[in-house]
């Protein structure tokens, strides 16, 4: 039956919102020119060389970056100001699109300089990308977050199509130094859009994060969470399976088909094509799927489908395959990314969707040196079976793993119950701070307890806490002594921020076990700076 409420929201709701429109502009033409440095990065290869090893590493050359910077450009994008760091980001594609003409324009790359220039595309491409997951949930209402992440694919496969026209076009009529050219304008012009977006940052009275904390916490918070484990685990699977295709589709239309840059653009657009068709009805598709079930028959039909293309003996034949193949691609990319981004709170959800493109850009690095070495040792058609039957290997042992909660957890922040009193003045930078809470448990109710403690150590980590550990007296069978540290005092109220609907159930459990006069007894102690003796 379908979900009324899904009806009610339609693919191009979200763009009806000034803010999310304009950045989808921005998103659009930014993913365009990296279509269009990648088409004109791997036809060019195929110029310089004629190895299937190094024509297949100009995409982990573009995706190594994002796989190796995910972390810390997610962490520096929940740091700084949004606005200014997306607009770094662009600016630095911009530049490398400079060199990338200069160059091609006086012949002065070899394949070496080209990955080169490739790989700091990608930088760009790493530092832009979670900054823009973070702040599309920021722009529009959480009932509209599907059909906008629908919409972030359509302009991801949108430019599939049009960047690899253009690119193909200017190829064929101009040159290829002409498209980095045209690279350099879009990327300036995107550039402009994101100077004169009017972004209001969030304001805290505390200090900012510092960068190795920050890291530290991300990371943290992505391991105490099983669900985005899972979300990551596939996400690499799947990137892995589908690079088998994408990685050696230059190689497909020159040697398979024996086709020229107009027969690579036309592939390409196909696959974006099939990939927009499929996004423009995705609340439709869902009305019959959940999360789970549609990333696994998407995993599924992109692999046999993906097989498919290289047993065609001509292109006109292939061509259906790729549309399907871009079909299945969208929904497993949707499914995914929704599934992260539920899971994540503001204030970590850069550092989140960073780890979510690591995996994502991992999987895709690792499949296209996989599978471009499969088909140097062998065939083409040898590294595309190869990658999707092992796509469809891994997928057996987590066919079981679900990515979505039978309901969905609410992050929005609250006031807690335990906050401290900061009418003493405490240096920001004093540390580490323990945090001791004295509760007095009946037997009968302690192994509820204890089941409960063992998920509140779980939301203490994720808030960034360094420790954690649950005492029982041994002199008193029912005082419990819960304890955690943070790094500083900022880091510790920094958790008061952080403190969400599911924290403050789980702080009323604690506290409805607890059997003494009051509620539970809070002691907050800082370390002692001692003198070291002379």
């Amino acid at each position: 039956m379908t979900n009324p409420a899904q009806e009610l929201i339609k693919w191009w709701a979200p763009l009806k919102f000034t803010t999310f429109r304009m950045l989808w502009i921005v998103w659009l033409t930014a993913n365009t020119c990296m279509w269009m440095n990648d088409v004109a990065a791997s036809w060019l290869m195929t110029s310089l060389t004629t190895s299937a090893t190094m024509i297949a590493l100009v995409q982990t050359a573009s995706n190594l970056p994002v796989f190796l910077l995910g972390l810390p450009s997610g962490a520096l994008a929940d740091i700084f100001d949004r606005r200014k760091y997306f607009l770094f980001t662009q600016i630095w594609v911009a530049v490398n699109a400079c060199v990338l003409f200069i160059t091609v324009a006086f012949d002065l790359l070899n394949p070496s300089s080209l990955l080169l220039l490739t790989f700091l595309n990608g930088v760009g491409l790493a530092m832009r990308w979670p900054v823009f997951a973070a702040i599309v949930p920021q722009l529009i209402p959480k009932d509209h977050l599907s059909p906008a992440l629908a919409l972030n694919g359509i302009a991801m496969n949108t430019s599939r199509i049009i960047g690899p026209i253009l690119a193909g076009a200017v190829i064929a009529y101009a040159g290829i130094a002409e498209v980095f050219a045209l690279n350099v304008i879009f990327s300036i012009m995107a550039a402009v859009i994101i100077y004169r977006w009017q972004f209001q940052a969030e304001v805290s009275t505390l200090p900012g994060e510092r960068f190795i904390g920050a890291m530290r916490v991300g990371w943290q918070y992505i391991g105490q969470s099983k669900r985005i484990k899972t979300v990551l685990l596939r996400v690499f699977f799947f990137f892995m399976q589908s690079s088998a295709l994408l990685a050696l589709l230059p190689l497909i239309a020159k040697d398979h088909f024996g086709g020229d840059a107009q027969t690579f653009t036309l592939l390409l657009a196909c696959l974006g094509f099939g990939a927009v068709l499929a996004a423009s009805q995705l609340p439709r598709i869902r009305s019959g799927w959940n999360r789970t079930q549609l990333a696994n028959a998407g995993s599924i039909t992109q692999a046999i489908s993906s097989i498919g293309v290289i047993f065609c003996p001509e292109v006109w034949m292939a061509l259906p395959l790729l549309i399907i193949s871009g079909m299945a691609w969208i929904c497993v990319a949707n499914s995914l990314t929704i599934s992260v981004q539920l899971c994540l709170p503001n204030w970590v959800k850069a550092r989140g969707m960073s780890f979510y493109q690591v995996s994502l850009m991992g999987g895709s690095a690792l499949g296209a040196a996989l599978w471009g070495k499969v088909t140097e040792l062998s065939t083409i058609e040898a590294g595309v079976i190869s990658g999707n039957l092992v796509g469809l290997l891994l997928l057996a042992f987590i066919f079981h793993k679900k990515i979505e909660g039978t309901i969905e957890e609410d992050l929005t922040p609250v006031c807690p119950i335990e906050h401290p009193d900061t009418s003493q003045q405490v240096d920001m930078a004093a540390g580490p701070v323990m945090i001791s809470i004295h509760y007095q448990i009946k037997p009968e109710n302690q192994e509820e307890f204890r089941s409960i403690m063992t998920e509140s150590r779980k939301l203490r980590l994720m808030q960034g806490a360094l420790t954690w550990s649950l005492f029982e007296d041994h002199q008193d069978s029912e005082a419990f002594v819960e304890y955690f540290v943070f790094d500083t005092w900022a880091d510790y109220l920094r958790r008061f921020d952080r403190f969400t609907i599911q924290d403050l159930k789980m702080q009323e459990a604690r506290h409805a076990l607890h059997a003494g006069d009051g509620p539970p007894k809070i002691v907050r102690e800082i370390a002692s700076k001692l003198k070291a003796k002379r």
